[in-house]
This record gives structure tokens, sequence and C-alpha cells, in this order.
């Protein structure tokens, strides 16, 4: 795993614990800037679609970041709507990528409106999965709830809930950005968790009251904001009781595709099919569905 590297070196993308001082709470924060921006980027979504991804992106580094094994956690979505599906895969090294499957057509049909569609417009009636994946020796432990609401927050929070029982509060936001070096997509996440009471805790429901509360007044635009620290956003949030930020995971867009996993895969497919996919010039072409790199494959090679 990557070390943490200092906060100053890293002031978008990056995934860190907060702790305030004294209650019964864990926290994590999110925030992402050209990680997030290649990732959205690597295709030409429509503007929904995009945001719905890096919802996706910002929510499976907040979980993921959190995770105490080397592996991976991937954050998923699929229903009968306009997008059909959408992924985002987390590596505990701190790498991500992810990518949308969607009708052009259906998410035009949908936009029409004031407000930005969210998840359940987009989605429809479908589910929100999260699968943890601790490599090929391990098996994978997968939790699945309807989607519910129109954020992905909230299916996260109805995740929580209902696999974990776990008191859970999300806020994501993503949104262009215009900064001296152009246009550029953002993303942000912030998470509560309410910490059980015990006999020597006590009852922590009043706490977790008024940390709802607080976190309640986040608003999306400073999750986005490149001008707004993360030492800055939580001491809006809970300077009266201090906060203190852990030391941050820095994030990276990365992609596993290679030309030999692309080879692997082939290999996969009856050679009839394979003498299918050759085109006119005798090469085959396959296209990474996260980041769009188009690998050029000699059939002898397979």
């Amino acid at each position: 795993m990557s070390a943490a590297a200092p906060l100053s070196a890293h002031p978008d993308d990056l995934a860190a614990a907060f702790q305030i001082e004294g209650w019964p709470v864990r926290g994590r924060l999110v925030r992402m800037g050209p990680a997030v921006d290649a990732i959205l980027s690597a295709h030409d979504y429509p503007e929904p679609v995009a945001a719905l991804l890096g919802e996706a992106c910002a929510l499976a580094a907040l979980v993921g970041s959190a995770l105490k094994f080397e592996g991976r956690l991937i954050v998923q979505a699929q229903g009968d709507g306009p997008v059909r599906y959408v992924v985002a895969d987390y590596d505990t090294a701190g790498t991500l990528r992810g990518y949308c499957r969607f009708d052009p057509d259906e998410v035009v049909e949908a936009s029409k409106g004031f407000a930005r569609p969210g998840a359940k417009s987009l989605l429809g009636d479908g589910v929100f999965i999260m699968t943890l994946d601790q490599g090929e020796h391990m098996a994978r432990h997968q939790g699945v709830t309807p989607i519910e609401g129109e954020t992905l927050a909230l299916c996260a929070e109805t995740y929580f809930a209902q696999s974990e029982q776990v008191p859970t509060r999300v806020n994501l936001g993503v949104g262009r950005v215009i900064t001296a070096d152009g246009e550029s997509w953002r993303a942000g996440g912030a998470m509560i968790q309410l910490i059980a009471g015990d006999d020597a805790r006590g009852s922590t429901e009043e706490v977790w009251d008024r940390t709802r509360a607080l976190f309640a007044t986040l608003g999306d635009d400073e999750l986005v904001d490149p001008t707004i620290s993360a030492e800055t956003l939580l001491f809006r949030l809970f300077h009266e009781d201090g906060v203190r930020l852990e030391d941050p995971l820095p994030l990276a867009a990365v992609c596993r595709c290679t030309p030999e996993r692309v080879t692997g895969m082939l290999r996969s497919f009856p050679e009839d099919q394979r003498a299918e996919m050759v085109e006119d010039d005798g090469k085959i072409r396959v296209t990474c569905e996260y980041c769009s790199t188009t690998y050029e494959i000699e059939p002898a090679s397979v």
C-alpha cells in the first residue's frame, strides 16, 4: 500500500479519516481533482452521467480507504433506467477507475427538467451493490440493497443501515469548476458513522443527533471547491468541539488494463469467435471500457 503523504502535498486527490474530539463518531473525507477528471474525461459522457460516475468514484474512495486489508472495493448500481450500469473500482493502494453504460437518447429525455437527474431517475428500478474483494484466494463479500433516493449517498446510507446496521450519513458532490488551468471535473465526499454505546460510553444518541445536524449543513459546492482545504472544511463543521484530520492517502486514476491481460481475455474465447474479431487489416482491436485505451492484438500472439 502506498505510504500516506503530507496533506499539503495532496490538496486535491486524497482520502482521510477524521476524529471529532471526544465524540463517539468516526468520519472520512475525500477530495478529488485530477483523478476524477481523468476518469470522467476518458469518455464523452453526458453531464448527468458523468456526475453519477463521479459520485460512485467518490463513494468508492470514501468507503474503500477505510479497509484494513489489501484488496478492492467495487461500488456499482444497475437498473432499468437510462443508465444501465455504473461502477467504480477502488484499490487499497489508492487507485481508482470507473465507467458507465447508458442509452444516450434516454438520458436526454430524463434530463429535460430544471434539476440534474439523480441516481433514481437515471438508474430506475434496480440494485445498489458493494463488493469487497480480498484477492483470488479469498471469497468475495457482497451486499445488495434496492436503489432508493436521488443520490448514491442515500443508496449508501441504506446499504449501511440494512447490511451492517451502522447509522451512517454520506454527502457526495460532483461538479465542473473553472480555474486558471481551464475547466475540469471535481468530486468530494464525506461520511460519518456512529460508534455504538456501551457500559463505559453510555448512550450515544444525543451526540449522534448533534453530529447529524452539523453534518447536514455541509454543501455539495464546499466538497468540490478547490479553494477550500480539507482542514478548513472540517473546521467549518466541527470547530466548536475540535476536529483532527488523520494522515491522508493519496488517490490516483489508474486502470489495470494491459496488453497481457487483453491477450489473456481473448484466449478465453473459442477459436472461431476470435476469428470473427479479426478486422480487415488482420488485427484484433479491443477497447478498455474503463479508460478507453484501444489495444491492437496480433491474432498469432493469441
